[in-house]
């Protein structure tokens, strides 16, 4: 039994505020749009659903087995692929709280249909879900292949990780001029550095992000 003035699991989780890993729905009415939602959690840090809670923190409860088959179709069917979930249901003050609960996947990246029906992947930023970025996709990509990454330190890597050590954080561009390669050849090197923890994007949805060293 709770403690007078103690807060219960739900309430808890709701003081915390919509964040990175944490997101309210007062209902589902669009399995497609709560897809992107369950895509960009298992694309990013994996994250909770709290569904029958409204933005500002008030829980109105939900249908749970009616919002349970949203759920369901949106992680099944609108997730390509599809992605595991797993559901609690809580009941607060007389009304039902489901809690969706998505980790982070490693058979990603995830895709759901963006509002034109088109089959994007998203990735979680602060409490937004935005389309990840071309670099993004290479990093995914590699980080697939990363037993078979090699990785020779030559005169234009060593200039890279001083240009790291400095400034803190270069774009591919930047580094494809300094170090007078091509564009494609610099996102390489990046994206292996980014595979390798060597470095991280600033940002997953930036179409041309800088790059942020760390562990130099």
């Amino acid at each position: 039994m709770l403690k007078p003035g103690k807060k219960t699991y739900i309430e808890e989780l709701i003081s915390r505020g919509e964040g990175e890993m944490l997101d309210f729905k007062h209902s589902i009415n669009d399995s497609k749009k709560i897809a992107r939602s369950v895509a960009a959690f298992a694309n990013t840090k994996g994250g909770i659903l709290l569904i029958g809670v409204k933005d500002n923190g008030s829980i109105v409860g939900v249908n749970s087995d009616e919002e349970f088959y949203m759920v369901e179709a949106a992680a099944q069917l609108y997730c390509k692929p599809e992605v595991p979930f797993e559901v609690k249901k809580w009941p607060v003050n007389g009304k039902m709280v489901l809690e969706v609960i998505i980790k982070p996947s490693l058979r990603g990246p995830h895709t759901a249909p963006d509002k034109n029906g088109t089959y994007l992947a998203f990735v979680r930023v602060a409490d937004e879900n935005f389309v990840a970025s071309p670099i993004q996709y290479k990093v995914w990509k590699a980080e697939k292949q990363r037993e078979a990454i090699t990785f020779t330190i030559t005169g234009k890597e060593q200039h890279l990780m001083e240009i790291l050590r400095n400034n803190g954080k270069v774009s591919a561009a930047e580094y494809a001029k300094a170090a007078f390669i091509s564009l494609d050849e610099a996102e390489e090197f990046l994206v292996k550095m980014v595979v390798l923890r060597l470095a991280k994007l600033e940002s997953a949805t930036d179409e041309a992000p800088y790059f942020l060293g760390y562990r130099l």
